[in-house]
């Protein structure tokens, strides 16, 4: 977690008042890439990587945000007629107020502080991070009572509609509602969870590749367009679907040639990634590790290969990952085109791991990774 220390005593020095403080995690998606705007499964868990906001209220409707990362201030009048992004950082902060007050719930304005220990750009969702962490500070600020699920869907929400990136409700839905110890299985259509323990002996390591390609949410957004496309010619002979969720990879295979190759790929992987979603939460609550850990793999040849998500430094990583001793499976997480991977690794290896790994892929690619091992933590809440 961030330094609590530096962020009270930066908040005091800035903003010359005592703050409430709070911290909502990244995350890491086990297995489920890219089937949750597709209203099927995924099976992420928080983790103790997380974003610290120092808030307190104020008398007036201004909003203040500081961000320690970038060394600025963003502020915004609550009151402002139609509000515009600016493309920064502060426009995730922004959003989710708008949002919140487009819901009904009246803000006071706010002095807010953030600080943050979650890499951006490596797939491990330091944006629906700091999403959660301020509507989180801005509701309990303004006195209002938190729904973690309705606080999950304003923060995709602004995501959508102010930021411009078409994310889906995993990011979001599991910063709220993690739980330690435990991955959440979720199907993103009804929005139900299911907590799935984590043995433990067993610790999810992420490899940031330190590669993160410009072009990363122009790609994803064509994805879902992808997809959407498939759902729209499918529906011709399939009635009743509305999205890939309800298509069996027979029904794909059947009705193949109305799709173009690459939409049949796009739509070949949600399919069967929703079946393996499903089979390696079941796996994970019978401890049986192996398994996971061969639909992992699997996941990760269809992203590459049918989804198209992956590149070199990303390939290697996962042999990497995959051929050190203690680890049971590894593949790409995140929404793709660089970022990071995650393995499970027996908790008595991850030191090995970590040498083995980075002496790899710095010979391979001549780049030096970050590694970081994490047991799964809890949702949004105040940070102690």
């Amino acid at each position: 977690m961030a330094s609590l220390g530096r962020t009270i005593t930066e908040f005091r020095r800035l903003f010359g008042s005592e703050p409430a403080l709070c911290r909502a995690p990244g995350r890491v998606n086990l297995i489920g890439e890219h089937t949750d705007y597709n209203d099927g499964f995924v099976l992420p868990a928080a983790l103790q990587l997380s974003t610290v906001v120092a808030y307190a209220r104020r008398d007036d409707r201004t909003l203040n945000a500081h961000s320690l990362m970038m060394g600025e201030t963003a502020t915004f009048d609550l009151d402002q007629p139609r509000p515009r992004p600016r493309r920064q950082w502060s426009d995730y902060v922004h959003g989710v107020a708008l949002v919140l007050e487009a819901g009904g719930h009246r803000l006071a304005g706010a002095d807010l502080l953030i600080d943050s220990d979650v890499p951006r750009g490596a797939g491990l969702s330091s944006s629906a991070a700091l999403e959660v962490a301020a509507g989180y500070a801005l509701m309990t600020a303004a006195g209002h009572a938190i729904d973690l699920t309705a606080l999950a869907l304003a923060c995709q929400r602004a995501e959508n509609e102010f930021v411009g990136m078409r994310c889906g409700i995993m990011d979001q839905l599991i910063a709220c509602r993690g739980a330690a110890g435990h991955a959440l299985l979720i199907d993103c259509r009804s929005l139900a969870g299911e907590l799935v323990p984590i043995d433990a002996g067993v610790r999810l390591v992420i490899c940031n590749t330190m590669v993160h390609h410009q072009h990363a949410a122009g790609e994803y957004n064509a994805r879902r367009r992808d997809c959407e496309e498939g759902v729209r010619r499918l529906s011709a002979v399939l009635p009743g679907i509305t999205a890939l969720r309800d298509v069996s990879i027979d029904d794909l295979d059947r009705h193949r040639a109305l799709l173009t190759p690459v939409i049949y790929r796009r739509c070949r992987h949600v399919v069967t990634e929703n079946d393996r979603t499903l089979r390696a939460a079941a796996a994970l609550a019978a401890g049986d590790l192996a398994a996971v850990g061969q639909l992992m793999a699997q996941s990760h040849v269809s992203m590459r290969d049918d989804f198209e998500i992956s590149c070199r430094e990303v390939d290697i990583m996962v042999e990497l990952n995959a051929a050190a001793k203690g680890v049971y499976g590894a593949r790409m997480t995140g929404g793709g085109f660089g970022g990071s991977t995650v393995s499970l690794v027996a908790a008595d290896a991850v030191e090995p791991f970590r040498r083995s790994v980075v002496e790899g892929y710095r010979a391979a690619t001549g780049l030096e990774p970050q590694i970081v091992a994490s047991f799964p933590a809890a949702g949004v809440g105040p940070a102690d």
